[in-house]
């Protein structure tokens, strides 16, 4: 079986003895390489059957001279089966796609697989697979797509690799790849996107070429290596829309200021403590005299060593820190009672006004005759702040400024409490409301990480994303104060609060709410600095204005919420509005508008589950049916598997009134666009991430829709 001239022999042989296609007789051959244990998988693979096509996990395909319909695609991953891929299965000619991921396949890639010249994707990524990568690899004429991450393949990258012409994506992180990252392969590579050679033992420089990606648009991803030497200059050439990741290596020197270094974040250099210059908050004049003075110390400071200081220069020193200590605190005294006298005796601090109680409610710091009129609450939070300091208010937009006593002093109140922190709406002394999320009391060891996120997330303006005005910040204490949005969330204009929908909903709305989403989202994957992965978009995190112009919320929560130490789990999105008064919200088990590999434990965000999580959003917006239960909503509009739902009633071809939601019913003339929406929707909700298109593309089909 194992050699590939006598088995088509062997094959025509069985195909005498039996009913079943050639192609059918090849897959046998998989299902044999898994222990039989797991067997299970293969449940309805008979050899009976005329052809293999209603397999789970085939898919065939009529090709043109051929009596039975051949064998395209086979997918069948995250099924944990144990075994190893056969090299029969290099027979199957015109299989295009090969999906075994997570699973726990082991052995060696054989090179008969690569007889298959029609496979243009290899999905083989979280399985136990070693040995090297065979050059043979690039005998596939139409490769696009090879992910072999999370294995133990080892050895060098092959030179070979220059001949996959095609080749869009190569993610070979988190294996056991070693040597150099060879030069000379990259500028054959006209066609690549997406190149991930994170978490191996790669070391030396950076070759000077990958800056000859000019295809590249996603990330170049080579962190966590061993890699040494200077950044390349080169890099700068790659398309602004590219982000580096070169965290946790030994590289060393200056990072370059040129082309698209300048679109970088600090944390794409972060953990190489040789590194310096922007955006990292180490000058190189700093380094550059430390290691001179590392290597050559200065006589003064041998002597300085060697004697130690003199007790009268020790009497000296103390009396002036005595001296320095009296003034700071006849200072701070000062400060604290020209403060008391400005707040009518009444000094709020930031922790008893957002504290806030077991109901959700904040502490108001109510002043009677001069005096705080507190409860036992909110005097043990007073004790639990002696001395602290307030922190610090940090506004970031310039034209919206104000001062850590107006935000104290304005009127507030609770609008929603999640695992994603309380917030309120607080109205400023000029009349204009923000929100203020409290995200949590800890982290007051990663200031200066705080403050690269908030950066970064300051950096996103786009018209159809809600905007961050300012944080604040305090060893117990963060806020984030972000713009208002008045007229609540997608949500609750959909389902209502007592489970009827608005009836502002047209279907020109709907499409208006659709498109500004999408361009809000493609910004954040295609021009954002950090290239920002949402990864929890559904309705609640689209607020709408008056206007019901959508504004895309709660964007880069998540690393925040890490470094204060909220618990993250739980959804709500409420960053930047909510319908006033609302309701805590209670999170549900299973959040529906998650891609189906975001669901598994572990696996790293990526852009596409934002792309499936906003195709579930337009269904809903189609259908009008959530996928969601809520004790709000009836159960007459609940379709916990909507995509299946829908997918289901195309496949069966039931009328569009079936699926469609009433309200829309009566726009005849939108018919064409509701369908066309309905296809755009179908398309982001693919089962496999690879097949799903760019937001990109979604906001580019979108617009050209009902013009």
């Amino acid at each position: 079986m194992k050699n590939s001239f006598f088995f088509p022999f062997f094959l025509y042989f069985l195909h005498l003895c039996f009913a079943l296609s050639p192609d059918g007789l090849t897959l046998l051959s998989l299902k044999s390489a898994i222990d039989q244990t797991d067997t299970s998988v293969f449940a309805d693979w008979n050899e009976n059957d005329p052809t293999p096509c209603s397999w789970s996990g085939i898919s065939c395909m009529n090709i043109t001279g051929f009596p039975d319909p051949r064998v395209v695609g086979v997918a069948i991953s995250g099924k944990n089966v144990r075994g190893y891929i056969p090299s029969e299965l290099g027979s199957l000619i015109y299989l295009r796609r090969l999906n075994l991921h997570n699973n726990n396949l082991f052995g060696s890639l054989p090179d008969q697989l690569f007889n298959a010249t029609s496979l243009h994707s290899i999905f083989l990524y979280g399985n136990n697979l070693s040995g090297s990568l065979p050059p043979s690899v690039c005998n596939l004429p139409r490769l696009q797509n090879l992910d072999l991450s999370n294995n133990s393949f080892s050895g060098l990258l092959p030179d070979g690799l220059k001949n996959c012409k095609q080749l869009q994506r190569l993610i070979l992180a988190r294996n056991k790849f070693s040597g150099q990252i060879p030069a000379g392969i990259w500028p054959e590579l006209e066609n690549l996107v997406q190149l991930d050679l994170s978490a191996n033992d790669f070391k030396g420089p950076i070759p000077n070429d990958l800056g000859e990606l000019q295809s590249l648009s996603a990330t170049l991803n080579l962190s966590y290596n061993h890699l040494s030497g200077k950044i390349p200059k080169s890099l700068g050439n790659l398309p602004v829309t590219v982000s580096f990741d070169l965290r946790g290596n030994n590289l060393s020197g200056e990072i370059p200021q040129t082309g698209s270094f300048a679109n970088q974040g600090p944390t794409a250099f972060l953990s190489n403590p040789l590194l310096c210059g922007f955006p990292l908050q180490k000058s190189c004049k700093d380094s550059a005299e430390s290691q001179q003075e590392t290597q050559n110390p200065s006589p003064d400071s041998d002597k300085s060593k060697k004697k130690g200081l003199g007790p009268g220069l020790i009497v000296l020193i103390s009396a002036a820190d005595a001296a320095a200590v009296a003034v700071i605190g006849l200072v701070i005294v000062y400060v604290y009672w020209k403060k008391k006298d400005s707040n009518g005796g009444c000094s709020c601090t930031v922790k008893s006004k957002f504290g806030g109680n077991e109901n959700g409610n904040f502490c108001p710091c109510v002043c009677v005759n001069g005096f705080r009129n507190e409860d036992s609450e909110v005097e043990g939070q007073e004790k639990a702040e002696s001395g602290k300091g307030e922190g610090e208010l940090v506004a970031i937009d310039k034209g919206f400024t104000f001062e850590l006593d107006e935000l104290l002093r304005a009127s507030a109140y609770v609008l929603g409490k999640s695992g994603l922190g309380i917030v309120y709406k607080v109205v400023l002394g000029n009349g204009i409301p923000v929100a203020v999320r409290r995200l949590g009391e800890g982290g007051e060891q990663r200031h200066r990480e705080f403050v690269t996120e908030v950066q970064a997330i300051t950096k996103v303006k786009h018209p159809n994303i809600v905007k961050l005005r300012a944080y604040y910040w305090a060893p117990d204490e963060k806020l984030l104060i972000s713009d208002f949005i008045s007229n609540g969330n997608l949500a609750n204009a959909l389902r209502g609060r007592n489970g009827q929908p608005s009836t502002n909903l047209s279907w020109s709305t709907r499409l208006r709410i659709a498109k500004g989403t999408a361009r809000g989202l493609a910004y954040l994957h295609e021009c954002s600095p950090r290239k920002f992965v949402h990864g929890d978009i559904k309705p609640s995190n689209i607020l709408l204005d008056n206007d019901f112009q959508p504004y895309i919320s709660d964007f880069g929560l998540s690393r925040l919420i890490n470094i204060t130490g909220n618990n993250p789990s739980s959804s709500g999105g409420f960053m930047g509005g909510a319908l006033p008064y609302m309701k805590p919200v209670q999170t549900e088990k299973t959040n529906n508008y998650r891609a189906p590999e975001a669901r598994v434990p572990g696996n790293r965000p990526m852009q596409k589950w934002d792309v499936y999580s906003f195709g579930v959003v337009l269904l809903e917006l189609l259908t009008g049916k959530s996928p969601e239960l809520s004790p709000t909503t009836s159960t007459s509009i609940e379709v916990p598997d909507l995509v299946r739902w829908v997918k289901k009633g195309f496949e069966e071809e039931n009328p569009l009134s079936d699926m469609v939601d009433a309200m829309l019913l009566q726009e005849v003339h939108a018919k064409k666009e509701v369908i066309a929406v309905f296809h755009l929707a179908l398309a982001c909700t693919e089962a496999d991430p690879e097949v799903r298109p760019r937001m990109k593309n979604v906001s580019e089909n979108l617009e050209r829709i009902g013009t």
